[in-house]
């Protein structure tokens, strides 16, 4: 059997004598072979091998027991399931995937056309649940939308599995007393991963016409489908196939109807629900395993001896006690990390412990950092370690003694002691050469090709620099800031500036030797701004004149990127260049790239080589950053194909960012462009850093995902990290977890502010263990989870074919999901889906997930575009990634002019929009204004300036970088 997974199978998917044994479908509700006949033709053997008289099947439900949940049971024995491995090995018996044929298409496949979505869609038809809920799309036209909740149970009914026709969509089931008959359809939706409404499908056939007495709506053509198995004979070999024709119908299609959209779990209504009885109040971190309010919530977190969820989430807050019973799970125990994360004004910043030479506390044995799950003993002479229970002595400058309950008398007076997150002075021991670092430098690199310079571009960032120089970062205490800058243009050769304070002219030294660049000049070119703020803006003033004849358009690259690393390795300290490209650069010199944007490989096993960079100097440079502690964040300003995946790898791992303006026009892009180069200099950040995660025995970090870079297995490496940047660490147990002593996870930062001085950071968290299923369900949280499966599955296109991920995220998900129906809810007809209370929404994410472009092999979008966001949420925090993949939809007609509040937002549906409404949808990255045909008149003058909806001009949008689809 596979040994990838199981889940929960209705008994018609067991072998049946007449058909012969089929390969075991991970993932999948029955296979094909095993789908009912229509009516009034004759069943093969049951369930269990026994033919009924006659060789008919007895009628009725099958009575419940464990053969419900089929072959794959939650016990299956075998090797722990590996996430997103290779190809699959040969098995002896069958295959971990059965064999992929593929069906006749057109040039491309719409989301019907993977097996993902189609096995997804084939095992909840198989329990009586349509797969698609409010605004997504049916089977055929997209991927399975939302399901439905625990407590929405209808009469128990035999389970029919129905197999869809290519093209075509899925009957509303029959009647019953949960939906009963007034159900209304809803229209076709979209393959968008936001869940949006979008055109229909290509491939889409001919339809029927419907059935007397049935009214499925304007615009929702009547669909076919077969309830039961079909005859034993050739069957199609790929999970979730279609049949192969006409010929497999032997009667009328039974008419069904649909669920209830509204009964479906909405994931707007659990945000409101949250923010309704957590939203505003005070969350003290004193309770071990204690689940936060959602990232959607605002509350004011209160730090009481565990980090705040700011810093850390976890995918679970109750870890399994043994590996058989994660493994049984397949729940992945992750944590979010996002070690910077900015804090309100209203809650405490983190506290700055000084122990002078001394330097930290640390465990002898395993070197975890003072924290409050020290246990003293010993009159306090000595200390338990939580990590790794060694016992250690406490050093002389730190003794305390204790009171009558075992705690220090200084408990409440050192943060160390009392909180989950603070902060250390280090000593020299944690600087580079055992000596206190320099002050980091920013170096800003403007591409000024003959594109930048004709339309404005570069006169832009020069006139825009001069404002945000003044606003450089400095440590609170400080006046001014420490940073040094400097400035270098480049076309096919590079320009070097000097503009030291005694200078009356900035002076440029040409570098056209861009195979082995160096730096011309030490003195002069890193200056204090304070100091040649005059020269500094002299030189701003000239350089768009300074280039403005000149014709070239080839552009370099990576000899950019090794001019500024050498620059602050000549400086000796650690920095962050902003450089300002629009073009693939392909001026002869290393890193010169070609275009390699095929259309033809989508849709193939090499589909992946178009996330992957295109020479390995953009690696290698990446490490040497990393090395000396230079990051790159790229502003980039395409209007043709500039293979994102290759010049975005150098700002993913060395801690940068990547920001990408499509078709950059001055008066529609300017703005958004200001603002991201503003937040960016503003924002909190530090350099040269070392992230190291500790846990109590019993498990380990074992794997990472993020902006990072590592030499081995325990150190992650960034030349930079800021405040919206988040590492996601998986834990796999070593051993057995105690539930009495739970399990506890430190995070120690190491890295340079921005005033030059050496600190540590560091987290902790304490989380529960139990040998119950169903403690470990009830402390999961959605949002992590879906963080981790985005992480994992975007690092995996580098080296799985897209289809493979596809069918592991709805496999695992699909396993989850049953091992808890299995061992944690109550007996329930089979035909009824049971979620977990904390997990029922996480269908509804993972849809949107297998939605996003990544994942999804379209055309039409850019590889560019499916680079980018792969990138982008390689590094996001939980709060970002759930924005992204399921956007806010605000109906801005229901906006009190009168209050600042925004409008409460609805589900992302197509059947919430309306001709008569104005709706803004936002994911983070974008922001999209949806116009009904009918919008009211008086909100289109207040919005556009412009008497009625048909004279609105996308041209004429005000500043919130939106546009009309």
């Amino acid at each position: 059997m596979s040994q990838q997974g199981y889940v929960a199978t209705p008994p018609y998917s067991q072998s049946q004598p007449g058909i012969g044994l089929s390969p075991p479908n991970y993932g999948h509700y029955g296979d094909p072979s095993h789908a009912a006949p229509p009516p009034g033709m004759m069943k093969p053997a049951g369930p269990l091998g026994a033919a009924a008289p006659g060789g008919m099947m007895p009628q009725g439900p099958p009575p419940p027991g464990p053969h419900q949940f089929g072959q794959n049971g939650a016990h299956a024995q075998g090797h722990p399931p590996q996430r997103f491995p290779g190809p699959p090995p040969a098995h002896s018996a069958a295959p971990s995937y059965a064999p992929y044929s593929p069906s006749t298409q057109s040039s491309y496949p719409s989301p019907v056309s993977t097996s993902s979505v189609t096995q997804l869609g084939s095992q909840l038809n198989a329990m009586h649940v349509n797969s698609y809920g409010p605004g997504m799309a049916p089977p055929s036209q997209g991927p399975p939308g939302p399901l439905s909740a625990p407590s929405f149970q209808g009469p128990p009914r035999p389970p029919q599995p129905s197999v869809l026709q290519p093209g075509s969509q899925v009957l509303p089931p029959p009647p019953t007393a949960l939906n009963g008959p007034g159900a209304s359809p809803l229209p076709p939706s979209t393959h968008r991963q936001d869940g949006l409404p979008g055109p229909a499908p290509p491939n889409a056939q001919y339809q029927p016409p419907p059935l007397p007495g049935q009214n499925l709506g304007a615009g929702y053509p009547p669909q076919q489908a077969n309830y039961g198995p079909q005859m034993a004979g050739a069957q199609l070999s790929y999970p979730g196939g279609f049949p192969g024709g006409p010929a497999q119908m032997a009667g009328p299609p039974q008419p069904q109807k649909k669920l209830d959209p509204d009964s479906i779990p909405s994931p707007i209504q659990v945000i409101e629900n949250d923010r309704a009885t957590r939203g505003g109040q005070v969350y003290a971190t004193n309770t071990r395993g204690q689940v936060p309010p959602l990232v959607t919530t605002d509350c004011v977190i209160q730090d009481q001896g565990n980090a705040s969820p700011r810093y850390i989430r976890c995918t679970t807050y109750c870890f399994p006690c043994t590996s058989d019973m994660a493994k049984q799970a397949q729940i992945p125990l992750a944590a979010v990390i996002k070690p910077f994360a900015t804090i309100p004004s209203n809650e405490t910043p983190l506290y700055l412990v000084n122990h002078g030479e001394n330097g930290p506390v640390r465990c002898n044995r395993c070197k975890a950092y003072m924290c409050p799950f020290m246990q003293f003993i010993e009159g306090g002479r000595r200390y338990q370690c939580g990590f790794c229970n060694c016992v250690n002595d406490v050093p002389p400058f730190y003794f305390q003694h204790l009171d009558h309950i075992g705690r220090r008398l200084d408990h409440y007076e050192k943060p160390e002691l009392s909180l989950g997150s603070y902060e250390y002075v280090a000593t020299l021991d944690y600087c580079r050469k055992n000596k206190p670092p320099s002050a980091p430098a920013f170096v800003f690199m403007i591409d000024v090709s003959y594109s930048n310079i004709k339309n404005g571009l570069v006169k832009l960032i020069c006139e825009e620099l001069k404002t945000v120089l003044e606003k450089l970062p400095k440590e609170e205490q400080e006046e001014t800031s420490a940073i040094r800058v400097g400035f270098i243009t480049y076309n096919k050769v590079l320009h070097f500036f000097n503009v030291k304070s005694n200078l009356a002219q900035p002076q440029m030294m040409v570098v056209t030797d861009v195979s082995e660049v160096f730096v011309p000049l030490l003195d002069g070119f890193l200056v204090n701004y304070q100091e040649s703020q005059s020269v500094i803006h002299n030189l701003l003033d000239q350089i768009p004149d300074m280039f403005a004849d000149s014709n070239e358009n080839e552009t370099v690259f990576a000899p950019v990127i090794q001019a500024g690393m050498e620059a602050l390795k000549a400086a000796d300290c650690p920095g962050k260049l902003f450089i300002f490209h629009s073009s693939l650069p392909t001026a002869e010199a290393p890193g010169k790239l070609k275009n390699r944007d095929d259309k033809k490989l989508i849709n193939t096993d090499k589909e992946k080589v178009l996330f992957q960079p295109q020479t390995n100097v953009y690696d290698s440079l990446a490490r040497d950053c990393v090395a000396h502690g230079c990051c790159v964040t790229l502003f980039l300003f395409p209007s043709q194909y500039v293979d994102v995946a290759s010049l975005g790898l150098v700002p993913l791992l060395t801690g940068g960012t990547l920001y990408k303006y499509n078709n950059f026009q001055m008066h529609l892009d300017s703005q958004q462009f200001l603002n991201d180069l503003r937040n960016d200099i503003e924002k909190k950040i530090g350099f040269d850093a070392i992230m190291r995660v500790r846990t109590s025995t019993g498990f380990r970090a074992t794997d990472f995902f993020g902006g990072i870079f590592m030499n081995n297995t325990t150190d992650i490496e960034m030349a930079a990290i800021d405040c919206d940047k988040a590492v996601t660490v998986e834990f796999k147990h070593d051993d057995k977890l105690g539930e009495d002593s739970g399990a506890l996870i430190q995070c120690a930062v190491l890295y340079t502010t921005v005033g030059g001085q050496r600190r540590l950071r560091i987290h902790n968290l304490s989380l529960n263990c139990s040998s119950q299923l169903a403690d470990l369900y009830k402390s999961c949280e959605t949002d992590a989870l879906v963080n981790f499966f985005a992480k994992s599955a975007f690092k995996a296109v580098l080296h799985q074919p897209l289809k493979v991920i596809r069918e592991i995220l709805v496999n695992q998900t699909a396993h989850m999901l049953a091992c808890y129906r299995k061992n944690c809810a109550s007996p329930s007809a089979a035909s009824q889906l049971i979620l977990p209370d904390s997990m029922k929404v996480l269908p509804v994410y993972m849809n949107c997930l297998l939605k996003n472009c990544v994942l999804l092999s379209r055309p039409e979008i850019s590889t560019d575009e499916r680079a980018y966001q792969r990138q982008l949420v390689m590094t996001m925090g939980v709060a970002d990634s759930q924005l992204f993949f399921y956007p806010q939809l605000l109906p801005i007609h229901t906006l009190d002019v009168k209050s600042t509040a925004l409008p409460t937002a609805i589900r992302c549906s197509e059947s919430r929009l309306s001709e008569e409404g104005v709706f803004l949808l936002a994911n983070g990255l974008n922001m999209f204004l949806w116009l009904g045909v009918s919008s009211p008149p008086e909100l289109i003058q207040g919005i556009f300036n412009v008497p009625s909806f048909a004279h609105v001009n996308t041209d004429m949008i005000p500043p919130i970088y939106s546009c009309i689809f």
